[in-house]
């Protein structure tokens, strides 16, 4: 039922997801920009991010220490993923590439369930952010709103890395054209492997960031990979700021539209996707350079 309390609190609920999809979309669309490679894996490194935090945390009961386990333990699988498999597939047709990385991604949601059971899991927040917070007009969990406040971070950190580093520069060069950067002398292929791991880092980051909100279980990369395509589809292939600004559309349309009816929630969003298609074929922000 609709009521203004209820609105506001969902709109607060879409921004905490808008933000946790433009993190995850973020790593996803550098990946292919740069690479070209559909890593339907992605959503399995979300979760294992969440799970090897989740160790971490049981063993030292530090939640800033189990962020730091969850995202260099995924940044770490990322490069020997793109080492050992990836790399064969940089030239092969894309079919290939979301054969190899959809088949990644069961084994890594089979090992876990072999290691962890297929029991939900929970990372207690932080004390500080433990509890409500009154914002004078509503009363909102304390974690959640310090999720935008830590992703924005985060977010910001990889604009810095993006914009200001020379890794950067190739980055956004080899998202233009990965030839052109080879023929300058550059080792693309060590690129490469530095792009797949921080974005490998980046879904791992905010796996762990999500278990003190959703409990965890060895299936919930699942709805964030569906949910990440479509955030990349309508901020533009290749497009970090597009990544940032389709995250927040879709956590605003996922989380009003369950006011209504949950049920519509995903008709809703792929409803928004297939309309910025038919105006904007690229996306909101896309970047053409890759085809």
């Amino acid at each position: 039922m609709f009521n203004w309390p209820n609105f506001v609190s969902q709109v607060f609920n879409g921004l905490a997801l808008g933000a946790l999809l433009a993190l995850i979309s973020s790593g996803l669309t550098i990946i292919y920009g740069t690479l070209g490679v559909l890593n339907l894996a992605h959503g399995a490194m979300f979760m294992l991010g969440g799970y090897a935090g989740y160790a971490a945390f049981q063993y030292t009961g530090s939640f800033i220490i189990a962020v730091i386990a969850g995202s260099l333990f995924v940044m770490v699988v990322g490069v020997l993923m793109e080492r050992i498999i990836i790399r064969h597939f940089y030239q092969r047709p894309h079919e290939d590439q979301l054969l190899v990385t959809f088949g990644i991604g069961i084994c890594f949601v089979e090992l876990v369930r072999l290691v962890f059971s297929s029991d939900s899991k929970l990372v207690p927040p932080p004390p500080l952010f433990q509890g409500i917070t009154s914002l004078g007009f509503l009363f909102y969990p304390t974690y959640r709103l310090a999720v935008v406040g830590i992703v924005a971070i985060a977010l910001g950190v990889l604009f810095v890395v993006l914009y200001r580093t020379r890794l950067g520069m190739i980055v956004r060069a080899g998202i233009e054209d990965s030839v052109m950067v080879d023929s300058l002398g550059i080792n693309v292929y060590r690129v490469f492997m530095i792009v797949f791991g921080i974005g490998a880092m980046a879904a791992g980051f905010a796996g762990i960031i999500n278990a003190p909100v959703v409990s965890l279980t060895p299936g919930v990369g699942d709805d964030i990979l569906v949910e990440t395509f479509v955030v990349v589809v309508i901020g533009g292939v290749g497009s970090f700021p597009g990544a940032i600004l389709g995250g927040l559309i879709a956590g605003e349309i996922i989380s009003i539209t369950s006011i209504f009816d949950p049920g519509y929630a995903y008709v809703m969003l792929f409803a928004a996707m297939t309309l910025v298609l038919v105006v904007r074929p690229h996306g909101l922000l896309g970047v053409q350079g890759r085809e």
